[in-house]
């Protein structure tokens, strides 16, 4: 008797109170078109689709543990990076928005910027089991778009994320755009290929995808796909996109890139060996003669020019005088004889500019042309074939905000280009530049790319990139020192260390495959050609660290160009036309009685 009467007032009150607001004129329909707007507009949320969507510095996707699903991410702060992984969302301004998730691991944190009122941030501690995270926060009166974000802390190890939502009203009704026509190509090269189409109503953007593979953007209807090889057939197809998402793609066209004129690579064997010869000190090798220099050695990169200040721009070349750490020194004359011989058989002999204590940052336009007056004088004073460029330290950084290795701002490294543009036009298609920078400056983009979109990493991180690119039709070979290097993530997101065949294989794989810099499947750096890549190694556990033996040389090399004798390491394809092997240095090879040399000789014939 007592509960049936506590049980009708309840359900009495109830009534009146939805009847007085049904009485209220449009309270009905502003409550259910409330409730009918709210959605879940974070993009793949539980990883199910990798890290489609997200933007990650240090993120793969897991198997286990998830939380729901089958995926979930795992990131891993290292160094100055907090393994951020963010996307940015469309919302409505003046509106409310829940953002939720679940975590594992210490120091892990949920967040939103670009809100427009209070930036917002949620984390726990420690978490060993799944733990929900919420945070709530009102866009301003002019938002339309907001990022949200997880990360761990620096040091803490690897933390865990799935089942990322954000809640609320959508930003709009708009709809992905329909698929291009229209696609055609134009222009073909050994290298590239030209492609133009007809505009999208609706479209913000294109993305072009070559053999199925996204290998660029476009803000126009228009792009040239570069870094293909010659006489090869390739597929085409763009996509159109804006903030709702991407359309399907586009009919296919093909192309054939047309056989290669030589002009890429000038006069070199079809697998070279290059050495760095000491030629301005003997760093406890000893001396050698450039006459005394084996037949096998296709290249010889002379070490090392170097400014006469860090910003000067002016390049001297001072030979180590005889006596001293330089016995028996040739002179001047017979090492220009050595020069036109070493020719004369088919050799190359370049300048090398740089090394380890050869700094040079071109910050102004004079330093530039200083560059170019000085580099001439020594290519003519001596005969030789070209330029290596050989920038380590704190020669290339990239400025705050000059995050698209398309369109460098910087000036060291805007300047250094356009030296190198003139130089290579001066002298012609037979000039051979090559280049050598260190992982942290190419393969470490990966990852890294500058000071980073949120500021705080090294702004020397994938700072050759933009050399790379803008030259890479200019480029003969590209050696990267796959030693004194720390570990690099490989497009299998694990880090790789050096000491052994899969290192090479990895770092190797990442530059005849492209690969998307810091993350961004929009800003993607696109493949070499094989011909133009060799990998750079020690001679000898005396040359630097990361000396591996000859059986290991010679896994590296089958797993490339056969694609058999792989470790762990899966590459993305197979490279018979990898140009060969870069070694510092002759000296210290020879020091080794000659290892190096004999195990290139051995595999190559």
């Amino acid at each position: 008797m007592d509960r049936a009467r506590r049980d009708r007032r309840p359900r009495s009150l109830l009534a009146l109170f939805t009847a007085a607001l049904l009485a209220v004129p449009g309270i009905t329909a502003l409550t259910s078109a409330a409730h009918a707007a709210d959605a879940d507009l974070a993009k793949n949320g539980g990883f199910e689709s990798g890290l489609d969507g997200w933007t990650c510095t240090a993120g793969t996707t897991v198997t286990s543990p998830v939380h729901t699903g089958a995926s979930a991410l795992r990131a891993t702060p290292a160094g100055s990076d907090n393994a951020q992984c963010a996307q940015t969302v469309t919302v409505r301004p003046n509106a409310q928005y829940t953002l939720s998730g679940y975590v594992r691991g210490s120091y892990v944190y949920l967040g939103a910027t670009g809100t427009g009122t209070t930036d917002v941030s949620t984390w726990t501690q420690s978490a060993a089991d799944w733990q929900k995270l919420t945070t709530t926060f009102t866009t301003g009166a002019a938002t339309t778009k907001v990022t949200v974000y997880t990360h761990g802390w620096y040091g803490t190890g690897a933390y865990y994320a799935d089942d990322i939502s954000l809640t609320g009203p959508g930003g709009g009704t708009q709809q992905p755009p329909a698929a291009p026509t229209g696609l055609k190509t134009g222009a073909v090269t050994s290298s590239s290929v030209a492609l133009s189409w007809s505009a999208v109503t609706g479209a913000t953007g294109y993305a072009v995808y070559r053999d199925g593979v996204r290998v660029q953007t476009a803000s126009g209807t228009s792009a040239t796909v570069t870094g293909l090889a010659p006489s090869t057939a390739y597929g085409f197809q763009v996509t159109a996109t804006n903030d709702a998402g991407e359309s399907a793609k586009s009919a296919t066209v093909t192309a054939t890139t047309p056989a290669g004129t030589g002009g890429g690579s000038p006069g070199l064997p079809a697998h070279a060996l290059v050495g760095y010869l000491h030629t301005t000190f003997a760093n406890g090798s000893g001396y050698t003669r450039l006459a005394d220099v084996p037949d096998s050695w296709d290249v010889i990169d002379l070490a090392f020019g170097e400014p006469t200040s860090v910003t000067s721009g002016d390049i001297r070349f001072d030979r180590c005088p005889d006596g001293g750490e330089c016995p028996n020194v040739e002179s001047d004359a017979d090492f220009k004889a050595a020069v036109r011989a070493k020719q004369a058989a088919g050799k190359k002999v370049l300048i090398s500019i740089g090394g380890q204590n050869g700094q040079v940052q071109l910050t102004t336009t004079a330093a530039r042309d200083a560059f170019v007056a000085s580099v001439s004088k020594i290519i003519d004073d001596y005969g030789l074939d070209g330029l290596d460029i050989d920038f380590e330290g704190h020669s290339l950084s990239l400025n705050t905000n000059d995050t698209d290795f398309r369109n460098p701002t910087t000036p060291v490294i805007v300047n250094l280009i356009s030296a190198l543009k003139t130089l290579k036009a001066g002298y012609g298609s037979k000039f051979v530049l090559s280049m050598a920078p260190e992982t942290f400056f190419v393969q470490n983009g990966y990852q890294y790319y500058g000071t980073g979109k949120w500021g705080g990493q090294d702004p020397r991180c994938g700072a050759y990139l933009p050399v790379i690119h803008a030259l890479r039709d200019d480029l003969t070979l590209l050696h990267v020192q796959d030693y004194n290097s720390g570990p690099i993530m490989g497009l299998d997101n694990q880090y790789h260390s050096m000491g052994g065949a899969d290192f090479h294989i990895a770092m190797t794989d990442m530059l005849l495959t492209g690969f998307p810099v810091a993350g961004d499947a929009n800003n993607v750096f696109p493949p070499l050609r094989p011909d133009q890549v060799a990998i750079g190694m020690p001679a000898s556990v005396n040359a630097g660290n990361g000396y591996v033996s000859p059986s290991e040389v010679t896994k590296a090399l089958d797993c490339l160009t056969k694609r058999t004798n792989c470790g762990s390491y899966a590459t993305h394809g197979t490279w018979p036309a990898l140009r060969g092997l870069m070694t510092w240095s002759v000296n210290w090879d020879r020091y080794a009685n000659w290892e190096f040399q004999k195990n290139f000789d051995a595999y190559f014939g």
